[in-house]
């Protein structure tokens, strides 16, 4: 049976996003540019990655939800296909 560790995915998808902003953020650091320009820069692209890591969050949160709503599901019909087991076999 396949397990799904949704945990661990995304921990390195994290890792990932903070590379990558740690690398653009160095290199606008040493990239030819006047320092209020370089600072106008990094805080549009610090907004950004604020904006497009609530998302990921959000969208994280709504995949838990429909996976607890999933398993909560498949629980029910289980014990429901567990009582009508136990129903036919008593009769």
């Amino acid at each position: 049976m396949a397990s799904n560790d949704s945990g661990g995915s995304g921990s390195v998808l994290l890792a990932f996003l903070l590379g990558a902003v740690s690398g653009a953020a160095l290199a606008l650091l040493y990239a030819p540019a006047a320092g209020s320009e370089t600072r106008e820069d990094l805080g549009e692209r610090a907004r950004e990655g604020r904006a497009k890591a609530a998302e990921a969050a959000a969208k994280g949160r709504e995949a838990i939800n429909q996976g607890r709503e999933t398993l909560t599901s498949a629980i029910e019909r289980g014990r429901e296909a567990y009582q009508q087991a136990r129903s036919r076999e008593q009769a």
